[in-house]
């Protein structure tokens, strides 16, 4: 218990010095949100990763779908590298940078704002940012707590209280640049431990083979292919329709979320893109491959352990996989989830807070905010995005898978198409941008209560691909925007070339032989 508490110690104490080193940079609203769009490859890649991976896949998703799919999970994880990094980085990574910077644009909300030229789409934007962020913070406290709770049997309400004050601290300090920084930390811990986990967890089931060959044995328990054996380590496993919307869920939405997009508005040049999207590949083969890898052998923890009143509770698999490991090794898994979670909760608060200040407020509740007043409300935003995300986590609606969905699903549902579509075509109108928002936060918000489609993982999913069908069918037929206002915004885009001319004689030498 010593050692464990040492760690993390040393870990908090880490954490609230890189938020005091780097508060220089917080001087004005750029500094602050954007780290003055100097951040460099690694600290970018670094700070996607561990934005996109938190408590919710380690704890929540790896138990879930391990358990449900077995090692065919693991396909989510490459998705996520393959789709939600490598991907997002190649199509978005740039263009996003290009296009923000040209409309000077700090926030997601923002650039939909300018881009469109609308204030109404601005406003819109910063409200669903602001509603939908909120239950995925929750769902991470929540991941997080059941994992303390196994390590160091402290109360869950002790946990949730002890990381919002932290985050809070290290970034009302330090802004971007502090959570870029600590993410860097956060994303090595995480690169080594979810390796000595792996291999900790696959030794106490006897090794790979064995843990394998047990896996093969059991009998899948779902409708589709009910009685088929060896379906949890088959291909697809025993459920290939679901584990694809797990896939497109997961992976396709990380192209709408504010908080991942909004890295590339702070990456440095071009060449830091091209390095950060090799590292950021990378990362998410190890951390989510090795995480839903990990959870495909669910299945071989003591099922009596994991069932509460007749059901599986997915959200503690994991934590009594990793029950029966050595303290060290439980140590290296609490700071683990600990940097994966505090990475994404920062960059939640952070983004949440600046969408309020610069979207909501400035301009339209106050007309004129010098920066100094933006950035004390940007931290009094902070406080209070902490403040509400605690009280759903204290009491969550439902288990974590779900609380990501309905979070992802409408923020990408809504958000995803209008970026994409915006950043590549002219042809997107108000209307189709509209209608995008209505699509994906309405399908989301409906099914919450009809619950039509069963599953709200697969409802995201239909919400992320149906916008990228909305927003162009309604564009084609509504008024387009004013030529001039399209062609300011693609003028980034353009390069000027220098083209040699071929020597001529000057006009007298001309003049003389004629």
């Amino acid at each position: 218990m010593i050692l464990k508490i040492l760690l993390l110690v040393v870990f908090f104490g880490v954490m609230i010095f890189v938020g005091v080193k780097t508060r220089k940079s917080t001087a004005n609203v750029n500094g602050f949100v954007l780290g003055g769009r100097t951040v460099g490859p690694w600290l970018t890649a670094f700070a996607y990763g561990t934005s996109y991976f938190s408590a919710v896949v380690f704890v929540g998703y790896a138990g879930q779908f391990g358990y449900k799919y077995g090692l065919a999970s693991t396909w989510i994880g490459l998705g996520n590298a393959v789709i939600g990094s490598l991907m997002a980085w190649v199509i978005l990574g740039r263009r996003t940078r290009v296009m923000t910077k040209h409309l000077d644009t700090a926030t997601m909300p923002d650039f939909f704002g300018k881009r469109y030229h609308s204030k109404a789409i601005r406003v819109a934007a910063a409200i669903i940012a602001f509603v939908f962020l909120i239950p995925y913070t929750a769902s991470v406290y929540n991941g997080l707590s059941r994992l303390f709770g196994m390590a160091f049997d402290i109360p869950y309400t002790v946990c949730v209280l002890a990381m919002a004050i932290l985050t809070g601290v290290y970034v009302i300090i330090g802004g971007y640049m502090a959570t870029a920084v600590n993410d860097f930390i956060q994303g090595i811990i995480m690169l080594f431990g979810i390796c000595a986990v792996i291999v900790s967890v696959l030794n106490s089931n006897g090794g790979f083979m064995e843990a394998y060959m047990s896996l093969s044995a059991m009998e899948s328990d779902v409708p589709v292919t009910a009685g088929l054996q060896g379906a949890f380590v088959s291909f697809f496993g025993p459920d290939p329709i679901n584990l694809l919307g797990v896939v497109v869920l997961t992976s396709l939405g990380t192209w709408g979320l504010p908080q991942m997009v909004q890295k590339f508005y702070a990456i440095k040049d071009e060449k830091a893109i091209k390095t950060g999207t090799i590292i950021s590949t990378f990362f998410a083969i190890i951390v989510a491959g090795g995480s839903y890898f990990l959870g495909g052998f669910a299945r071989l923890t003591d099922v009596n352990a994991i069932t509460v009143n007749g059901k599986i509770a997915y959200d503690a698999v994991i934590p009594n996989m990793l029950s029966k490991l050595p303290d060290i090794l439980i140590g290296i898994v609490v700071v683990l989830v600990l940097s994966a979670s505090m990475s994404t909760l920062s960059s939640l608060v952070l983004t949440s807070s600046s969408t309020v200040t610069l979207d909501l407020i400035k301009g339209n509740i106050a007309k004129d905010l010098n920066e100094k007043k933006q950035l004390l409300i940007m931290r009094i935003f902070i406080v209070v995005f902490i403040v509400l995300s605690v009280v759903i986590a204290l009491n969550p609606p439902t288990f974590i898978a779900q609380l990501m969905g309905i979070s992802w699903g409408a923020l990408a549902g809504a958000f995803l198409a209008p970026l994409l579509y915006g950043l590549y075509w002219k042809g997107v109108t108000r209307a189709g941008v509209w209608a995008g928002f209505i699509y994906g936060v309405g399908l989301t918000v409906v099914n919450m209560y009809t619950k039509w489609i069963a599953s709200p993982i697969n409802a995201g999913a239909i919400a992320m691909v149906g916008g990228l069908i909305v927003v162009p069918l309604v564009s084609f037929i509504t008024p387009k925007l004013d030529k001039g206002e399209i062609d300011f915004s693609f003028k980034c885009y353009d390069k000027k070339k220098v083209i040699e001319e071929k020597i001529a004689l000057p006009d007298d030498v001309v003049q003389n032989e004629n």
